[in-house]
Order: C-alpha cells, then structure tokens, then sequence
C-alpha cells in the first residue's frame, strides 16, 4: 500500500542568505522558541523572520530565478532601523489578479506604533524597494496588536489610550479600550493609495485579527484571558455586507448574526453574556485560515473544528489522550483543499478532512511550520530547520511536474475513488460507535444502518453538504474519467439513509437560532410552531410512556396558550356555532386522547361520587397547583391523563365546548368499539359498558366531571356546566343526576325539558323520571304549570294504584309536630274541600283527575300484550290476597268512580 512520506525541495542553498537563515532557525530551536515567527510569501520564495525583543526588526531571504542577479540585490533587513516591534508583514497583492508577474511583490511591513511601510520586490531591478512610509492610525498613541489584510483592506486591532479619568486597571472601561478598524488600500506602479480610517467596532476587548477569503474572524487573545463572558466568543466579519457573527467554541451554529456599521461590542454581545456566563466553552489554542472563507481551530479539548463560511462549527480529527496539547506546546496547522495538516510537537499528522479518519504519522526530527504554495494548493508543504519539504507518495516520482497530492492515500490504488472510500467509512465508523453504546449482544452490521437505524451526528451532515457542493461539481469532468460513477451511486444511498434525520437536525438548528438571534415576535412565532409539531407528535404516539407524557403535561403548563391552538390544529377541531363540534383527526390520535395512561395520576384509584372526588381536601390542593400551572415547578406534579389535560384546557379557553368536547369522544370512542371487535381492537378496550369496565376505564364524563371539580371546588360556580357533561354522557345514572340537580335548582322549565328529552331513551329511564317528577308534584305545587305535558309522559305500565301509593308515601308533613305525615283525621282549613288554600301546597284529586282518566282508560282496554292468556278460560286468574288492615294510606284495587274526584287524598280511607 502506498505510503505518505516527505521529500525536501530545498535546503535553503538557493535562497540569499542561506547560511543566515539556517543559524537563525537553529537559534530558534535552541531558544524553544516558536518559528511562529517566520513567514513565507504564498509563492514560496521569499522568507522572513521577525525578531522579537531584546533585537527587535526584520530578516528576509529571498529565491532568484535569475542566480546571477544575487549578487546586486537589496535585501529588506531592518534590523538596525527600526527599533519598534514588528506585528506583522502582509502581502497586498495575494488577492490581485491584475499582478500575474512572478518577478514582483508588494508587502506592507505593520510596526506596533502604527506605522507602515510599503515594499516592492522586483527581481529585474535588484529586489526590494521602499514605495512610502503611511500612519495607518489617526491617533499617535494608538498602538496595534494585530493585522490582517482582507480583498482590498487592511484591518488591524488597536489599543487606545486609557482614560485619564478613570481607574487604569479596574475599570470595565479600561478592559474594552481597543477597537478594530480598516483602510482601502490600491497598489499603483511606484505608490500604494490608502483610503481613510473606519472604525467597524469599538469598545471590545484585544482580538486577534484573522483573513480567511472574504471574512475576518475576531479571536480572543490567547495569552490574556479578559472578561469572563467576553472570553468565550468570537465574531466573524463580513466586510462586503458588513454583518457580524457571534460564536463560541461549544457551539456549533451562531448565537447571534446581525447587521451593524460601527457597531459596539457592547451592544452587540449584550443579549449573549447571560447564555455565555452558564457555558465552559474550551479555549482556542491554535488556528489557521482555511480556503473558502472557513477557519481552522484547534481546540483545549483536543479536537481539531472547521468554522465554515456559513457559521456551522464542525469537529474533523480528535487528538489521542497522550497528544493533547498544553500551553507551550509548538502547533502547527494548515488545510490542503480536502487534506488537513496538522503539527504538534514533532509530529505530523495528516488527516482526511471529509471523513476525519487519520492518513499518515509522520515523525519529525524537529518542530515545522505548515504553509501553503499557491501553486500546488494540494499538497502539504513545510519548514523545518533543514530546508523546505512537500509530502508525496513514496513511489511517486517527485519530479514529475503534473503531480497533485490526493486527499487520501488509497485513491490511487486500486481506482478506487475516495467519494466511495467516503460513503463506506462513514457507515463503518457509526457501526462502531452504536455497537459500543448498544445494550444488544446482536452484532450490528453496515447493511442494517443502510437500512434506516442511522442516526447522523450534526459533522455528518457537514461532510455531505461540502461533498455535494459546488468543488464537487467542478471536478466532475476529472471524476468520470477516472470512473467516479460508482461513488455517486454511493452517495445516493448515503442520502437516503440520512434524509429523515438531517431534515429533523436543520430543522432543530433553524428553531436553535431563530431563538436565540429572534425579535419578541419571532420567538412567539416559532414557540408557536415548535408547540404545535411536539404535541402533534406526541398525540400521535402508538403508546406513551412516562416521560412522554410529563413532556406533554409541562408543554401545557408552559405554553398553555400554544398548547390549545395546537389542540384545536392537531384534532382539526371546527365548531359549527350551532352548538356541535367536529374532528377530523386520525383515530389513532383519538386512540392516544381517550386509552387510559397507567403513568398518569388519575383516576382510577380516586374515589368518586357521581363524577366529582370525595376527598374535597384534594381537590383544593389540586386547584391551588392547577392555578400556578404556567409556573416550571409545576411539572413536579403527577401527569394528568391526555383526555383530562385536554379538558383542562379546554375548560380554561372555552368552557362552553367542555360538554361538546365531551360529546365528541364519546362518538370517537364508540365508533372505534363499534368499527372493530373488542378481540380485534387496536383499543385495547376491556370488558364492560362502551368499553369502560374495569378500574382503568373510568367512564369519559366522570373524568370529565373530575377535571372541573379540581379546577374550581366551589361546585356553585359551574353547576350549570356540570349539568351539560351529566347530560351528554346520555348514561340513565347521570340523567338522573342531573335532574335533581336542576330540581334542586328549582329550574322547572329546564327540567321538563330534561324530562320530554330522555323519556324517549328507553322506557326504565322513563319510568324513572317520571315517578321522580311525580314525586315533586306531590309536594309542592310549582310543576303545576307543566302537568298536561308531565302526564303526557307516564309510562305505560303504570296503573292507578301505583300512582296514588307514590303520591301518598311522598305528601308533605302537616304543619304540626305530630310524626305521622298522612294522619286521616280532618284538618284544618278555612277552604271547603276538596279545594285547597291558594297558599297550600296540599295536592288534591282534581290535579291528578287528567292523568287518572287517562291511565283509566289505558286499563279499561285489553292488553294485547296477554290476548292469548284471555283466549283460555280454563284456568281462571288466581284472587289476590286480602291487603292486610293495619296498613294506612294505601288504595285497593276497587273501581275508582267519579266521585272520587270531589274528596281530598287526605279523606280517602283504607
């Protein structure tokens, strides 16, 4: 297998200077500094070294493609010229397209006071020439940490003076007194023209100033932390459009992009210090700009991240536990199109960039400085004491002009395409990674994530999306001759296997950020949105467990305004206005809403009476909880069941749709019993009436009936609701209920119509109504207007005897202390009988002389119910038994005449 190895390309014999530069670089190594401080030209043939303190200034070595001109050249050495701190040294014409001259270069030497001077190099006049001598600062005692050039600006970090006014050190003030700002800048024949200072922001605290295409990214000085909060951000700049980007280094989409000109720090990271201060983002040890606008970050943690053009942080190569970096540590990086480069110590380390997995090791007998050779942008190129060296194939023949380094050692074995090496890997790497944190002992395979158990990490999504951009498409003309078909095929796959799961990742990321960098507005909106897809989600659950169901019950403590319009669009909800409600949702949602939940805290252990707890202790400790519901420590409490959270929170936006809400899953719950045997059934329903039999199968208006008692004790309040949800449970217990309810009430009118309704149900139901409504008449006299339709309802089977026994047993007391209730003696009364006082709530025969008439008539004609045992006079009936005489108030079953109508019931003997 081919093998990554180094190739030296000079020993730095054909540079001017060369035993100079070599002692330079041993003093270097022997000092254990960092040769951080050398810089190479992005054509590799010009070398400096800054000098930093105690000999502070400049050593540049130069490569002529002419030898013979060496000997009249004139070198850029400022070592005895200035003795200010060089910061650094920028080539202005990387960017230019106008300048295709190899023989030419133009540099602008950055001094720590805010001086500049501009240089040429031009081979055919002897090397470098001073073009001016430029203040890039207005103020004399500004003084510049950083510089970077960017297109056709330079951007510098400066310190301003502190205040004279305030403290030196401790003032806030003081820590935020540098600003970075920016210069056009065109390069003419013998002059560089400069355009005026701009500030593009102020009051921040030292940066690093790094050009990467068309950004600049802000870093934080790594040598002195300042503000805690401050520390762990930075910003990337876009000059062109002038907006700003907040990041941090444990994040991996922005926390906030805006738009500013001259914009404060302050102003602009105010609304990220309070997220910031919660999070221990690693530090930044190392970076490198990278193609594209991205930027190369090598992290504390050991990771090494691409910060891309977009904003998206991605994780590419982790660094073994025994190579971390410490403080001290010499680093070096670089990215070579899809290859990284990476230095630490004296090792290096080159890694796939697409896929992460690692290429070659490669040892070094000292540290090396990575840089990038504009003229062969693949390949990794590096200093070290000894000379200048490229990486190749070890049986690749350097020599060879049209060699490019490959992203992958593999790719030119075998025609094997790294795009396919890249589709394999990727499933290879999450097999193992899910086979370590499975509880199964089934070896996972490659062909079971293909087929749908992949989850991706958010770096995946990343890889994909710079492996289909547009590089890809460039080099399509190259792929095919190289028979790259298959690894389109591959990719293929590789997108169907991820395309549920990175829809869902992007459309976490969009909410992440739209909450994070949104108005008031937007973050209701998207609240809204987000409230909407999670209780849509969960109501379609085949089952839902614990935790599911506490999520659902914090939603709607939470949200609870979301949650109900969520409601409303998930059950598809619509109200006609003519007192129905209507549902369009799937039955299994119905099936999620109504199934009873053995995790929720009702009800089948609660006692209940009639639908309303006994314990009323409870039920104000419920209500007290329920009223702080939209606080987070309510969660706490145990979930409701999803058909009470349901009606909590229907009750709580609309109360009158409580009992058509009640209604309507009633009909979903009995058309689901009904469209399927209870063997068959999905519903799980068990034995008993509609399905509810059973300690886990409360009847729905009972629940219902418990939900408004806990929300509100005072049972006054809402009687007329609880009447509503009695009635429509159409149950002949709850019928009743609630028409002693109404009697109770002394709502005549409501109860007649409560009684013309449901006497039509089933005749027991109507028997029952009618002996309980026969029993109010019997008492008091406010059904008096409403007789004739009362009598319109007796029951068929009830006779005359049956009447006058109920009226008897249930006549008021006398207004006496006597026990006895139907004394026969005479009473006293000013009225003749048999009328009774205007004032009396005594009954009288002629109030009942209608419905004894009719059920007279009734008797008097024969039952064809027993026609065929009239038929047969073999057998006559047998007599009744003799009533016994010591029973009072009771009426044979002797003819009743008319005259029975003109004497009292009181007068009527045994």
């Amino acid at each position: 297998m081919a093998r990554l190895m180094l190739e030296q390309l000079s020993d730095f014999g054909d540079y001017s200077g060369s035993k100079e530069l070599t002692e330079s670089l041993k003093v270097i190594h022997n000092e254990q500094k960092s040769p951080s401080n050398v810089r190479l030209s992005p054509d590799g043939r010009h070398i400096h070294v800054i000098l930093c303190k105690p000999k502070v200034g400049l050593m540049t070595f130069d490569k002529y493609e002419r030898p013979q001109l060496v000997q009249n050249q004139k070198k850029l050495d400022l070592c005895l010229k200035r003795p200010v701190p060089i910061v650094d040294i920028l080539y202005l014409d990387n960017n230019n397209n106008n300048n295709s001259s190899r023989d030419t270069a133009s540099v602008a030497v950055v001094y720590e006071n805010g001086k500049a001077e501009f240089w040429k190099f031009q081979e055919c006049k002897g090397g470098w020439h001073l073009l001016q001598t430029s203040d890039l600062c207005n103020s004399p005692r500004a003084r510049v940490l950083s510089v970077c050039v960017c297109t056709n600006l330079i951007i510098w970090c400066e310190e301003r003076p502190p205040s004279e006014s305030s403290p030196a050190f401790s003032s806030t003030r003081n820590k935020l007194r540098y600003c970075v700002c920016r210069r056009d800048f065109e390069v003419e024949e013998g002059a560089v023209s400069l355009g005026g200072v701009k500030i593009a922001l102020h009051n921040n605290p030292k940066f690093t100033v790094v050009s990467s295409g068309e950004y600049v990214h802000l870093l934080p000085d790594m040598k002195v932390k300042p503000l805690l909060s401050i520390s762990k951000l930075f910003l990337s700049w876009y000059p062109l459009q002038d907006t700003f980007r907040v990041s941090t280094t444990c994040k991996n989409t922005p926390l906030r992009k805006l738009s500013a000109k001259e914009s404060d720090f302050r102003r602009l990271v105010t609304d990220c210090l309070g997220y910031l201060s919660a999070l221990e983002p690693p530090e930044i040890y190392d970076f490198s700009p990278s193609h594209c606008g991205g930027l190369l970050l090598l992290l504390s943690t050991g990771w090494v991240c691409l910060l891309q053009k977009d904003g998206m942080l991605r994780q590419v190569y982790k660094l073994a536990d025994n190579c971390l970096v410490k403080y001290g540590t010499h680093t070096s990086l670089c990215v070579y199109q899809d290859t990284l480069a990476l230095v630490i110590g004296q090792t290096l380390h080159l890694i796939d960039l697409n896929c992460g997995r690692e290429l070659e090791k490669i040892m070094l007998k000292r540290e090396g400085l990575l840089y990038a050779n504009k003229a062969d942008r693949w390949t990794p190129h590096l200093l070290l004491e000894t000379g200048l060296f490229m990486v190749v194939h070890q049986e690749k023949d350097v020599r060879d002009s049209n060699f490019k380094m490959k992203p992958s050692p593999l790719s030119t074995v075998g025609n094997i395409h790294p795009g396919a090496l890249l589709v394999e890997a990727i499933f290879e790497e999450a097999c193992k990674y899910y086979q370590q944190r499975s509880l199964s002992s089934t070896q996972l395979t490659v062909d079971a994530l293909k087929k749908g158990r992949f989850q991706a990490p958010i770096s995946l999504a990343s890889i994909l999306r710079s492996y289909l951009s547009t590089g890809m498409r460039q080099r399509g003309a190259e792929l095919s001759q190289n028979g790259g078909g298959g690894c389109v095929a591959g990719q293929d796959k590789l997108m169907g296997s991820l395309e549920a799961e990175l829809k869902a990742l992007v459309s976490l990321e969009e909410v992440k950020g739209s909450l994070v960098r949104g108005s008031v507005k937007e973050v209701e909106a998207v609240c809204e949105s987000l409230v909407e897809k999670e209780v849509t989600r969960l109501l379609l659950s085949s089952e839902l467990d614990k935790e599911s169901l506490l999520y659902l019950n914090s939603i709607f403590s939470i949200f609870p305004c979301q949650a109900w319009r969520a409601t409303q669009s998930a059950l598809q909800l619509h109200y006609n206005g003519e007192g129905s409600l209507s549902s369009r949702a799937p039955p299994d949602m119905w099936k999620t809403v109504l199934t009873h939940t053995p995790a929720s805290s009702f009800p089948a252990s609660l006692p209940l009476a009639n639908g309303v707890p006994k314990n009323k202790h409870s039920l104000k400790s419920d209500h007290n909880a329920n009223c702080k519901s939209k606080s987070p420590s309510s969660t706490s409490r145990a979930a409701l069941p999803v058909f009470e959270l349901l009606c909590s929170s229907v009750f709580h936006f609309q109360p009158a749709w409580l009992p058509r809400f009640l209604e309507l899953a009633q009909q979903q719950q009995g058309s689901a019993s009904l469209g399927l045997s209870l063997a068959s059934s999905s519903w799980g329903f068990s034995s008993g009436r509609g399905g509810e039999g059973g300690e886990n199968n409360v009847p729905l208006y009972k629940r219902a009936l418990y939900v408004l008692s806990s929300l509100n004790p005072d049972r006054e309040k809402h009687q007329d609701l609880e009447v509503e949800l009695l009635l429509v449970s159409r149950r002949p217990n709850a019928i009743l209920q609630a028409l002693r309810v109404l009697i109770g009430k002394q709502q005549w009118e409501r109860v007649t119509q409560v009684a013309q309704k449901f006497c039509k149900q089933s005749p027991l139901l109507n028997k029952e109504i009618f002996t309980t409504l026969l029993c109010e008449v019997a008492q008091h006299r406010d059904l008096d207007p409403y007789l004739d339709l009362l009598w319109t309802l007796c029951p068929e089977d009830l006779t005359v005897t049956t009447i006058l026994n109920l009226v008897l047993k249930n006549l008021p007391s006398p207004n006496t202390p006597s026990p006895s209730s139907f004394s026969m003696s005479n009473t006293t009364s000013t009225c003749p009988a048999p009328f009774a006082d205007s004032q009396s709530s005594q009954l009288t025969i002629g109030l009942l002389k209608p419905l004894l008439r009719k059920v007279l008539q009734r008797e008097s004609k024969p039952s064809q119910r027993y026609a065929d045992i009239l038929q047969s006079p073999m057998f006559p009936p047998p007599a009744p038994p003799r009533q016994p005489t010591d029973r009072p108030r009771t009426v044979t079953d002797s003819p009743v005449g008319n005259d029975l109508i003109t004497t009292p019931l009181t007068e009527i003997p045994e």
